[in-house]
């Protein structure tokens, strides 16, 4: 057990961590499937059930997808955010879990039953965007309660551990189960899931933090964005990510690289998920014995810089090993960067706003996602599919260099210890 990093050798951590990373395993490897399915029907010829697009119209639905996952994100954030301030986190984060456990459990029953259609693949999936909102801000800010102050740095950098891996995993695992049945993924997801909302019970109940004021519930959801507008630092941290992975991100774009340019299939899609994962894998692994202490800002934005150079180097890439290695490196880039972004962003927020500002986060993460496939799918149709790869991927290099002029406050972050500031909500200054 001395083996083990600080932060696992405390029972209730070990289970919130399973509970992290059996959920975002699950959420993840839903999202790849249901992209492949979107593409594949689109692209199917009528005769076989699909609708016979061309590559750059079914490319096109791509976009279209990300941006029924998105519109839910992005209109209940607030709320979620809200939510998990206000009510007991575990509670929240099991219900949120068993709903996507129910969406993951109809789609696999329709996916076995040859009962898909584009309509269908749409709805469902808004209905998981509306899940993962809730489940976002509820998980990230229950670690913090869990453990003694001393390693909550160490305690953070294991939940984006189990993020960021089970990120990149979900969908190496959803391809691979997707080539030996297709149904095979949603069932998975949904045991995952159940193994989510059974790990975090025995936790015990988080009393969730006072809100101070009597401001009105409305203005307390939006007392989140206020907060991280106010806050240079935080603004500059979430924003960097979701200005470079909006733009920089390919992950769109592999099952058309899979089906249509690398021509390797489902089982190629697997692996082509999976060289990100082992890349992101790798550094995770290092990072949980021997935690990053110094230049985290410099070492963030280089990171960033790295993974639009890999983009760049996948998008022009017609060999299969090579393009398994971009994608590593890309793994390995995104693994750091994420690594570094929250852990700062926990740490420079205050315990009662930690719902409402991871829910912020999470929204510029999703829409960095969900939108960045939409803006994928969009340049890939306008454009072809390599030409929207990189230059997606230079636009990631100049938001890096953007960001490091802009937000000087980033470019000399040493450590991950937060400076005492003003407090700009409270009327302070300094």
């Amino acid at each position: 057990m001395t083996l083990l990093p600080a932060p696992l050798r405390i029972a209730e951590f070990r289970l919130y961590w399973i509970a992290r990373f059996a959920a975002v395993l699950a959420t993840m490897g839903m999202v790849v499937i249901i992209g492949y399915q979107v593409y594949d029907l689109a692209r199917a010829a009528p005769s076989a059930g699909g609708y016979g697009m061309s590559i750059r119209a079914a490319s096109f639905q791509l976009g279209l997808l990300g941006l029924s996952q998105f519109v839910p994100l992005a209109l209940l954030t607030p709320v979620a955010g809200w939510v998990a301030d206000r009510y007991e986190r575990r509670t929240v984060a099991r219900l949120a879990n068993g709903i996507d456990m129910s969406i993951a459990l109809a789609l696999g029953w329709l996916t076995a039953t040859d009962a898909l259609s584009l309509p269908i693949l749409f709805v469902f999936a808004a209905l998981h965007g509306v899940a993962r909102v809730f489940v976002g801000p509820a998980m990230s800010t229950i670690a913090p309660n869990i453990v003694p102050p001393k390693i909550l740095p160490e305690a953070i950098a294991m939940s984006s551990i189990a993020w960021q891996v089970g990120s990149v995993i979900g969908p190496a695992i959803g391809g691979f189960l997707y080539a030996s049945d297709p149904a095979l993924p949603y069932w998975v997801s949904a045991g995952l899931m159940l193994v989510a909302i059974i790990a975090i019970s025995p936790i015990r109940p988080i009393k969730p933090p006072t809100i101070t004021g009597n401001a009105h519930p409305l203005r307390q959801m939006l007392d989140g964005l206020t907060y991280v507008r106010l806050h240079r630092f935080l603004l500059g941290a979430i924003t960097l990510d979701l200005f470079a992975v909006l733009l920089g991100g390919a992950t769109a774009m592999l099952p058309v690289y899979a089906r249509d340019i690398l021509k390797v299939g489902t089982e190629g899609l697997g692996l082509l998920r999976a060289a990100p994962a082992v890349g992101a894998a790798l550094l995770a692994l290092y990072y949980a014995w021997v935690p990053l202490k110094r230049n985290v800002g410099v070492k963030m934005l280089l990171a960033v810089g790295g993974f639009g150079a890999m983009t760049i180097a996948f998008g022009l890439s017609r060999n299969m090993a090579l393009s398994l290695g971009a994608l590593a490196l890309l793994g390995m880039f995104d693994m750091l960067s994420v690594y570094v972004r929250s852990s700062l962003v926990q740490l420079h927020t205050p315990d009662a706003m930690r719902g409402r500002v991871s829910a912020v986060s999470g929204l510029a993460i999703s829409a960095s996602n969900e939108l960045g496939e939409m803006q994928s799918g969009l340049a890939a149709g306008l454009l072809g599919p390599t030409l929207a790869v990189v230059s997606g991927g230079a636009a990631a290099i100049v938001v890096a260099m953007g960001w490091a002029i802009f937000f000087p406050e980033l470019r000399n972050a040493r450590t991950f210890d937060p400076p005492v500031a003003p407090d700009p909500l409270k009327g302070e200054t300094a």
